[in-house]
């Protein structure tokens, strides 16, 4: 029986085969009016982020998780992508932790409602229950509203 083995690689600098791959990772599992149409549009966003902290899931030498921590209006916010294929698996879970251990709060924006769809047309599925099992704190008075899109901020902090 093979066993597929996980590796998560931290780096504060993406190449660009990285970027490439999270890009498309970016624009599969994420709503399709978040998706980027060029390369150079996503490394904008990625220039955007103060001070990140990247790791990089992968497994079969492919990246198939990516999450960040960056520096955001004097706070520390991070943002998580995982392939579909690897939900209900804990890799979420345990990127959490390693975000979470080297900080006393993290900020994120999260969509709360199940209206997306994906590039693929397929649902996008809230992940809103995923992060307050994970001891994350919905923030109902501020939220991301946007002509494309509708976010509610999540906080978690170390009690």
């Amino acid at each position: 029986m093979n066993t597929i083995s996980t590796e998560y690689l931290m780096t504060s600098e993406l190449d660009r085969n990285e970027k490439i791959a999270i890009m498309g990772l970016w624009n599969k599992e994420y709503p399709a009016v978040m998706a980027y149409s060029s390369l150079s549009t996503f490394e904008n966003y990625l220039e955007s982020l103060g001070q990140p902290q990247h790791i990089l899931v992968k497994q079969n030498q492919q990246i198939v998780g990516w999450c960040s921590k960056f520096d955001r209006d004097t706070k520390r916010w991070f943002l998580i992508i995982l392939s579909s294929l690897l939900h209900k698996k804990r890799i979420g879970s345990n990127l959490l932790d390693r975000l979470k251990s080297e900080e006393t709060e993290l900020n994120g924006w999260v969509i709360d409602h199940h209206m997306e769809k994906k590039n693929n047309n397929c649902p996008y599925n809230s992940p809103l229950g995923f992060y307050m099992k994970n001891g994350f704190e919905v923030e109902p008075n501020q939220r991301l509203e946007t002509s494309n899109l509708s976010a509610v901020k999540i906080k978690w902090s170390r009690r």
